[in-house]
């Protein structure tokens, strides 16, 4: 039983991980880098950021994405594979609208909104 249920969970996990991949791909397609797409997305051991300042900023917008979209799901915890992209993005000068073309296709869902005391209606 507890290997099935693990085998659950790597497939899981595996799958969203293809969803989140398929959702940048997406993006990056439609912001027309069709053929380096998958260039863009590749991120191995060897991968370096290409500007110590731009690593800031790439966290900024990762952090923003993950806040402000739907690109990630809701239990994802934020992984460095997307810095290294981001950072891709920042140097071609096509992060800002990575990120505006993520909040159109992929917009944060209202049920996934947090309400305060003071936006509560009264009982």
């Amino acid at each position: 039983q507890e290997w099935q249920k693990l085998n659950y969970d790597i497939y899981t996990l595996r799958q969203t991980r293809k969803e989140v991949r398929s959702r940048w791909k997406h993006i990056l397609e439609d912001l027309g880098f069709q053929k380096e797409v998958d260039s863009l997305l590749s991120v191995t051991k060897l991968s370096i950021i290409s500007d110590s300042q731009n690593m800031g900023k790439a966290r900024d917008i990762l952090l923003k994405l993950s806040e402000e979209t739907n690109i990630f799901p809701t239990s994802w915890e934020l992984s460095e594979r997307y810095l290294f992209v981001v950072d891709r993005l920042i140097a071609l000068d096509a992060a800002d609208e990575f990120f505006k073309m993520a909040s159109v296709v992929y917009p944060k869902r209202p049920s996934g909104e947090r309400v305060d005391d003071s936006q509560k209606a009264p009982q």
